[in-house]
């Protein structure tokens, strides 16, 4: 509340909870009612936590007729009260999570199905440290065709990608210097910004912290200010895995490491190899990697971008210092010792993301998981087991994997399932065109 008393021109509020797409779920209230959100929290029906892209019930779902479509509690996550800077009005966002009426975590919410697993790393004295680095496009959306926005400096428009060109951020200068400016206002650590490969694609890093959920709230929340901010400016903005054919896709990369009771960084042996545990966890996530793909490539068009040759992973092995692998470990002085893992695409849900990355990992340190020796060289080319190479394909992976059990909630695991494989069917009745527009603005 002090938030609000600071900001006494604020008058709406927007609570807001992140479904299993990653899509922001809400209301809208007048701020005078903030307290009773604060006190009381807020109550959508659980379906809500489980619609579809489309933002429809899923079909058979057992959280619709059969139980009669009841309401679960939303609370205040720790985040408390923050602008909205892409809206006119001065608006404040209260992020939000489900619960049971009598309090315990709804299994089916994925901002939950991550503090599970936070928790399980604190149980064993382990506080993952997580970084994501996000790819999108700015791209006129206003024709029949996509392309890159004209510059609002110099209203031309790049027909190529330009890597690490200045040239190609500057054109862009206004909206970054907002984007930026919002970033400051939201508590969202923003570092480093890029232009990427494609026309119009840019990445920028945020900061690795010790608080995974404030990662993946910051990821969640960064993702819907991109692309508010960019309409402000004239153009859209998208994470869509794969928007044009011929170019690059949208990857989020996740780097972590993992510290013990002490703070000192587990992975970390001293040497440039890194520790057992460095690779355990390196075992784990390799292992779980067929069964996670479709938490790292949950929509049809994420597959476009899943292709050899194409600057995205598509075989299961890990490198040191070697980008053409699933999973690589960084350059980096000893103490950053780190994994970063390269599978996920840009329409992910980070907190899902999160939750299968520190979850598989987890499990490697703890089995003790063995991998194969780290590749050298061309990835493509070392005739690797394949990740999934179709949506239903991933689909039976993930619905069958064992540590896919071990790492979310059943309940969760039953409602993602049903709900992609309502996605597939009704994705095939639509064309590319049809798919890019569902996609382009909600992933």
């Amino acid at each position: 509340m002090d938030w609000l008393r600071d900001h006494p021109q604020v008058r709406t509020i927007r609570v807001a909870a992140a479904d299993l797409n990653g899509i922001a779920r809400g209301k809208r209230v007048p701020a005078r009612f903030a307290h009773k959100l604060i006190s009381e929290g807020t109550r959508f029906p659980f379906s809500v936590m489980n619609l579809d892209i489309w933002g429809e019930d899923i079909e058979d779902s057992p959280l619709v007729f059969e139980s009669g479509d009841v309401d679960g509690m939303l609370l205040p996550t720790d985040r408390g009260f923050m602008p909205m800077p892409w809206l006119e009005a001065p608006t404040a966002l209260l992020p939000i999570w489900m619960f049971h009426t009598d309090g315990r975590p709804y299994d089916g919410d994925p901002r939950q199905a991550l503090a599970a697993v936070v928790a399980r790393y604190k149980a064993a004295g382990l506080t993952p440290v997580v970084a994501t680095e996000l790819e999108f496009y700015l791209i006129d959306d206003s024709g029949r065709t996509l392309r890159v926005p004209p510059s609002p400096r110099s209203g031309k428009r790049r027909t190529g990608g330009e890597i690490l060109s200045l040239r190609a951020l500057d054109a862009f200068d206004r909206f970054f210097s907002a984007l930026y400016d919002a970033c400051e206002e939201m508590d969202i650590p923003a570092d480093t910004a890029i232009s990427e490969a494609g026309p119009g694609q840019f990445e920028i890093n945020l900061m690795h912290q010790g608080d995974a959920l404030k990662a993946a709230d910051d990821t969640w929340l960064f993702k819907m200010l991109v692309k508010g901010l960019a309409r402000n400016h004239g153009f859209a903005a998208s994470f869509m895995a794969k928007p044009y054919d011929q170019w690059s896709g949208n990857g989020m990369h996740t780097h972590f490491s993992v510290l013990d009771t002490e703070g000192r960084n587990i992975f970390d042996n001293g040497g440039p190899d890194g520790s057992d545990r460095l690779r355990h966890a390196v075992g784990g996530c390799l292992a779980a990697l067929t069964g996670s793909t479709l938490i790292f490539a949950p929509h049809e068009n994420s597959f476009d971008r899943l292709v050899p040759d194409a600057h995205a992973p598509t075989g299961i092995g890990w490198a040191y210092e070697n980008r053409t692998a699933a999973l690589r470990i960084p350059a980096s002085g000893p103490v950053a010792r780190r994994i970063e893992h390269r599978v996920a695409g840009g329409d992910v849900n980070p907190y899902l993301m999160i939750a299968a990355i520190l979850g598989a990992a987890l499990i490697g340190i703890e089995d003790k998981i063995e991998p194969p020796p780290p590749i050298v060289g061309n990835a493509y080319a070392q005739g690797l087991e394949q990740l999934p190479l179709t949506w239903d394909e991933a689909l039976d992976a993930f619905a069958s994997c064992p540590m896919t059990k071990r790492i979310f909630p059943a309940e969760l695991i039953e409602n993602f399932v049903m709900t992609k494989r309502q996605e597939l069917r009704y994705m095939a009745e639509l064309s590319p065109e049809e798919q890019t527009e569902i996609y382009l603005d909600t992933v």
